[in-house]
């Protein structure tokens, strides 16, 4: 997500949109815990009074923060799934597109995965998660038509790509396998192994 830096000490047109690229690149620095929302405030340019207009606590700024990075993911993994017709293709390219989401937008996952926001504080969260969901379901249910063996599926392809997305974040994976194009041939490869074992 394209972060417009402003200078810090000027009025800010768009306060709500200030505090969140501020919040945003200090977590980018710190993790979604390493932060205050007076630092937020400081690193904006505004008065530590300043955001209560727009959030209550930090928690709500993380979840306004956590709620763009569902959005980001959507728009990223509707256009790997519309770049294929094959449903074990469809998965592959979802969860290429998911470890390159972590890679590429850090701040937003680890603030969308990693906060332990409280999704029934913030019903919008697990709103977004589920349209996800309702994305996904469709390709697996063309591999497996029972819908409890269709959930199992895209849980077992997300979980693999989430585990091996982290492992990379983490530096757990040896040499050239850390790399992220290597994270992400592993996903695919993982998401047709485990979509492939439907269609036999």
């Amino acid at each position: 997500m394209a972060v417009k830096r402003r200078p810090t000490g000027t009025h800010h047109g768009d306060l709500r949109n200030a505090l969140e690229e501020a919040a945003l690149a200090l977590v980018g620095e710190r993790g979604p815990h390493g932060f205050t929302l007076a630092e937020a405030c400081r690193r904006a340019g505004v008065s530590v009074s300043a955001p209560y207009k727009h959030f209550g606590d930090r928690e709500a700024l993380l979840a306004s923060l956590a709620l763009k990075g569902y959005e980001e993911q959507r728009r990223r993994y509707r256009s790997a799934l519309a770049a294929h017709s094959d449903p074990v293709e469809q998965l592959a390219a979802f969860a290429t597109a998911y470890v390159r989401f972590a890679a590429e937008e850090r701040a937003l996952f680890d603030i969308t995965f990693l906060a332990g926001l409280d999704k029934s504080r913030h019903p919008e969260l697990a709103t977004a998660g589920s349209a996800l969901h309702d994305d996904l379901m469709p390709v697996t249910s063309r591999l497996a038509p029972d819908p409890d063996e269709a959930f199992e599926l895209l849980v077992q392809v997300a979980a693999a790509a989430h585990g091996l997305a982290l492992f990379q974040q983490q530096d757990m994976l040896p040499g050239r396998w850390n790399t992220r194009a290597s994270v992400e041939e592993q996903a695919a490869r993982t998401a047709r192994s485990l979509a492939g074992g439907k269609t036999r």
